[in-house]
């Protein structure tokens, strides 16, 4: 999936493909504004927070270095039936906000389609999940103190200006759920200034870091953080131990009241096992097993009911494996194996491109029955139709896929 943000944020950060995520600290300008606005600015921000029932944790506003009691700006809606319903109150957000203070919303991608779309590109290019968080500030209000995240993040200012300090780790690859605490700083700054519209800082795992405006007077800033987790080496441990399940010897009781040589003969047959498993199930086996298995993303069903669909798009969290064979093609994909015939690859590589596409015009351009494969793909929850929001999603972003 080409996406315009993709392509600008690695010539941003000097990057040439994924390899660099979570490596060192980069940083960058995109160069084209009208991007950043088309990915998110403060009207359509607060817009999505007005029209949807947001709670703590995933709304939240900070006021003084500290979170405000959700009570201060959200308020039930009471229905005429008498149900209440959690919606933010303007009002009280709006006086906050001329005030000084930092709203986050997480998962602007679960609200949004058009940072759900940028989000989804993320994913194919980096073959890890994403989500994204917005953070908009006003006045001199200041943001999250001295702190480190357990994941990589790429940070886009979207608008405004806003001062930024970034740390080494004091903790090699800390982890969220760790064997030791990580709560000491490092005193080495690796960048410390200021942000402003277009620039993208990618800040490694464990790298302490903290942004404030308490520097920049009257105004706002803007800016989008892409959460990206990657995988560790405890993760393929867990999914090898989820593979032993497989095995009868993994399953059978570990009885305590073993004799000590009893003990040392089960305890080298389940070591002999683990080796052998560990040298037969590699990491790559890991990645491609999480990477296929992955059930279907949030989209509206097809259900045949308001008629056909004109266009798709695909819509799995990690682009779908197609594998051709002498006269098959299988989709591995969503937790599924599809088969098709060997003449189908033409309009399986259009419909899982990642870009929308028109089905009248693919089945012109390919001379193939591009409407049935695509009825199939939708069955199985690898493409969606592609709604109006859906189509906004793309426009600007991603161009419709090509014969």
């Amino acid at each position: 999936m080409d996406h315009h943000f993709v392509t600008a944020m690695e010539k941003a950060l000097g990057w040439d493909g994924p390899r660099e995520l979570g490596a060192a600290f980069a940083r960058g300008t995109i160069e084209d504004l009208d991007l950043l606005d088309r990915l998110l600015n403060p009207t359509k921000l607060l817009d999505l927070v007005m029209r949807r029932s947001v709670t703590t944790p995933q709304f939240r506003i900070f006021q003084d270095g500290a979170e405000l009691h959700p009570g201060r700006y959200i308020h039930p809606s009471v229905t005429r039936r008498g149900q209440a319903i959690p919606m933010a109150d303007m009002n009280r957000v709006g006086a906050l906000m001329r005030e000084g203070c930092t709203m986050v919303l997480d998962e602007v991608d679960f609200f949004d389609p058009a940072m759900e779309a940028t989000c989804r590109a993320l994913q194919w290019w980096a073959r890890e999940l994403v989500q994204v968080n917005a953070y908009l500030t006003t006045q001199d209000a200041s943001g999250f103190k001295l702190h480190w995240d357990d994941h990589d993040v790429v940070i886009v200012q979207l608008a405004g200006r806003k001062s930024w300090e970034v740390r080494d780790t004091s903790r090699a690859a800390p982890m969220y759920r760790d064997s030791a605490t990580n709560s000491e700083p490092s005193d080495e700054i690796v960048w410390q200034g200021v942000m402003e519209p277009g620039d993208v800082m990618h800040i490694p795992r464990g790298f302490w870091h903290q942004a404030t405006r308490d520097d920049q007077g009257d105004g706002y800033s803007l800016h989008a953080t892409f959460g990206i987790v990657k995988r560790v080496g405890v993760n393929w441990l867990a999914w090898l131990a989820d593979q032993a399940r497989t095995h009868e010897l993994f399953r059978y009781d570990l009885d305590r009241w073993n004799s000590p040589g009893q003990w040392d003969g089960q305890q080298r047959l389940l070591a002999d096992a683990v080796a052998e498993m560990a040298t037969k199930l590699t990491p790559q086996d890991f990645f491609h097993a999480r990477e296929r298995e992955r059930l279907a993303a949030r989209h509206v069903p097809a259900t045949g009911l308001f008629g056909k669909p004109a266009a798709v798009v695909c819509v799995a969290d990690f682009e779908p494996v197609i594998e051709q064979h002498h006269d098959t093609v299988d989709v591995l994909a969503a937790g599924k194996k599809l088969t098709f015939s060997g003449k189908a690859y033409p309009a399986l590589a259009l419909l899982l491109s990642g870009h929308p596409v028109d089905i009248a015009d693919a089945a012109e351009k390919t001379g193939l029955d591009v409407e049935q494969v695509a009825e199939i793909l939708l069955k199985e929850e690898l493409c969606t139709e592609l709604t109006p929001a859906l189509s906004s999603a793309y426009t600007g972003l991603v161009t419709t896929a090509t014969s």
